[in-house]
């Protein structure tokens, strides 16, 4: 177990004051850069005598809380990569802080920096979490930094959906490399969004997989000059934006036209539709009034056809027999009832209907010509047997 103490400082640097020949209360005075990276430091002590630091570096140790650094009211430049904390805290009273490293530990949630108004970078990558687990980010530390982050380093922390980074406006770099990333119109819409941004890196995410990925990153904000590690050259940018140009006029163009359409089918529909004016029988007709008080719509091709109807009703009540001694047709039967004729049975106008031979009916003296029996008659009126 090692604790960062004064005594522990005195030690490491007895040889620099023996040069410049001073005390160690003169030296921690003086002191602004003060080194103890991979010394298996696991606490931090009281070092309020070192009021002027301004960088210190205590990465690759084994510190799992973050305190006593509320002297360094002067500290800019904090490395804690590479140890054990769980949690962003006590950071508070470091104001003037611009750069805070603190990848390779084990924190969940960005939190706790909401006094941090002149940090410029923060590094958060590769977190040591639980399988499954992924960072989460504080909303209240999201909107403290939104206008001060200028560097934002989240890689390999198991995220799926950064939308909510969009709040930083001032984003320049962005490093997001080894994360579950897969959505290309969500992430287009976050780096659309840093009017800013310049470097982008993500490196191993599905994203990345996707057809055309770097032609579709690019055109996402033409202030990118750096993706993945290659530059990107102002001919292939500006290449890319003429295409991108050239697919959103077209794709406004069917969005314009389908509008278009669906207001003139709106408008159709919302217009009151226009009612056919009646057309009625000829004036002074008893059906004319009728249909005129009753609002009737009549076809025009029933005007003038009610006696026709009333003829053939009359004509389909008939008796069947006739008078003793008139003559008639048997097939005059067949047809009694009907109304109408289908098209199909309805036969011609130019076409002559054949002659019916004359049927004889019998009369009192005799058969009319067969006085012997009953003629039988077939469906044609010709005379098949006498009984």
């Amino acid at each position: 177990m090692v604790k960062l103490t004064i005594d522990l400082i005195a030690r490491s640097s007895a040889s620099a004051r023996k040069k410049k020949d001073e005390g160690l209360s003169t030296y921690l005075k003086k002191l602004t850069h003060l080194y103890f990276s991979e010394k298996s430091i696991d606490e931090i002590d009281d070092l309020s005598q070192c009021r002027s630091l301004s960088v210190l570096y205590l990465y690759d140790n084994n510190i799992s809380v973050i305190k006593n650094l509320g002297f360094a009211g002067n500290l800019t430049h904090l490395y804690l990569q590479n140890n054990q904390i769980t949690r962003l805290e006590n950071l508070t009273p470091l104001h003037k802080l611009s750069k805070l490293y603190v990848g390779g530990n084990k924190i969940a949630v960005l939190e706790g920096l909401e006094k941090l108004q002149e940090l410029k970078e923060l590094h958060m990558e590769h977190q040591r979490l639980p399988s499954g687990e992924r960072l989460l980010f504080e909303p209240r530390t999201l909107v403290a930094l939104s206008m001060g982050l200028q560097v934002l380093n989240i890689s390999g922390n198991g995220l799926d959906d950064i939308s909510e980074l969009g709040i930083l406006r001032n984003i320049m770099q962005f490093v997001a490399s080894d994360n579950k990333l897969r959505d290309m119109r969500a992430l287009s819409a976050l780096i659309g969004s840093w009017p800013k941004i310049w470097r982008l890196e993500l490196v191993g995410n599905p994203v990345c997989n996707k057809a055309k990925y770097r032609d579709r990153v690019i055109v996402m904000n033409s202030k990118l000059a750096i993706l993945d590690g290659r530059e990107v050259s102002d001919t292939e940018k500006n290449f890319l934006m003429s295409w991108k140009e050239a697919k959103d006029a077209k794709k406004r163009q069917r969005i314009e036209d389908a509008t278009r359409i669906m207001e003139s089918n709106q408008e159709y529909i919302m217009q009151p539709q226009r009612e056919l004016p009646p057309v009625l029988p000829p004036n002074g007709s008893r059906w004319n009034r009728t249909a005129a008080l009753n609002k009737v719509y009549m076809m025009p091709g029933m005007v003038g056809g009610k006696k026709k109807f009333d003829a053939v009703v009359a004509k389909s009540h008939m008796p069947a027999s006739a008078p003793h001694g008139t003559r008639t047709n048997p097939l005059d039967s067949l047809t009694l009832g009907r109304k109408s004729y289908t098209d199909l049975e309805r036969p011609s106008r130019n076409m002559p209907i054949p002659p019916q031979p004359p049927v004889f009916l019998p009369d009192e003296h005799g058969m009319n010509g067969y006085p012997n029996g009953e003629p039988d008659f077939n469906l044609t009126g010709h005379v098949i047997s006498i009984s």
